[in-house]
């Protein structure tokens, strides 16, 4: 484990996370009192229950956004980034074994990116979390990095319409499933408003070691606009897998207690954040997030579960390590409380 040891520096980052994760229910009111109570003040939206059953943030209907949007100001938060699942579906309609669904990609634009650009701008956040595509299990990425390219360069241009920044997550079995594969996607995209979202898990849970992940974030930089922070630890000797279970996933743990490496990758982004900030700046964009996500109880596909003593053990987690890193950070204090 870090020893924690706070150096004052120039470099701050805003802290937030996929407060779904940290409701036993998923409700409205348990995700933004979890946040607020942790000290938290921004909030990164995924699956919500604003009071007629869980669903994911997309499928909301204008009552429930609306509704949502009074409920964020009445907990003093705002909302870091739309984790909207855009881009988690088949590039080609093809059977290959899994579940992942198909829909034209004509059709994919029009109706769900447009909605989540809508939604974002609802929501008062310039940031969209997407992914790359599946590709047929057990194909090549490469044989369909071109198609890849151009969805994801539309996909930009209409986040661009709307004042938007599409982030590309990396991920176990779509295309951009590594750093490397992420930093030829956003140089083939070419986008200024298409950036990268790192996830240290995200490359531990496919088997690379402590350092591997490390040349994964350095391969990312070029295009890293912010991180999501979860942390694995393997059960035995870390082994290379081709495709990822990811409904069997139990081993995640607090930043400062896996094997991902998050100190090196700190240190590192602790000099980097001026370029950072700077990168995000010039969308409106507040500082650099690091989006907890931590899955301490168990991860899956398209979320995951830490329950609210979870989620506040992975945000101390988190602040030993950026305390070990040198990187500043600010939780709620008493005097923004109002009388």
């Amino acid at each position: 484990m870090l020893v924690p040891q706070r150096i004052q520096s120039p470099s701050r980052v805003l802290l937030s996370g996929f407060s779904d994760e940290a409701a036993l229910d998923k409700t409205v009111d348990q995700q933004f009192a979890a946040m607020a109570a942790l000290g938290l003040h921004y909030t990164c939206l995924r699956f919500i229950d604003m009071g007629q059953g869980v669903k994911n943030a997309m499928l909301l209907d204008d009552a429930e956004v609306d509704q949502c949007v009074a409920k964020l100001a009445r907990y003093g938060l705002q909302v870091s980034s739309l984790g909207s699942p855009i881009g988690k579906v088949k590039l080609v309609d093809e059977a290959d074994g899994t579940t992942n669904r198909y829909v034209p990609f004509e059709q994919y634009l029009r109706e769900d990116v447009t909605h989540a650009c809508r939604l974002a701008n609802k929501l008062g956040t310039k940031l969209i979390r997407g992914f790359s595509f599946y590709h047929p299990k057990g194909s090549d990425p490469a044989q369909h990095l071109p198609q890849v390219i151009d969805q994801l360069g539309q996909i930009a241009d209409r986040c661009a319409e709307h004042g938007l920044v599409y982030g590309l997550e990396v991920e176990a079995n779509l295309v951009g499933q590594t750093g490397h594969w992420m930093a030829r996607l956003h140089a083939g995209v070419n986008r200024p408003n298409l950036l990268l979202i790192f996830d240290a898990a995200n490359l531990s849970t496919q088997g690379y070691s402590g350092y591997e992940v490390y040349e994964h974030y350095l391969a990312m930089k070029p295009g890293l606009g912010w991180l999501h922070i979860k942390d694995y630890k393997h059960p035995g000797p870390v082994k290379r897998l081709e495709h990822v279970d990811e409904e069997a996933l139990k081993h995640f743990v607090p930043a400062d207690m896996g094997d991902s490496g998050h100190e090196l990758i700190l240190r590192d982004l602790a000099d980097f954040l001026p370029t950072v900030q700077q990168r995000m700046a010039a969308f409106g964009v507040p500082g650099v997030f690091l989006d907890l996500e931590p899955h301490v109880r168990g991860g899956g596909q398209f979320g995951g579960f830490s329950g609210p003593d979870g989620f506040g053990i992975a945000l101390r987690g988190l602040c030993r390590a950026l305390d070990y890193a040198g990187i500043d950070y600010s939780l709620r204090e008493y005097a923004e409380l109002s009388s």
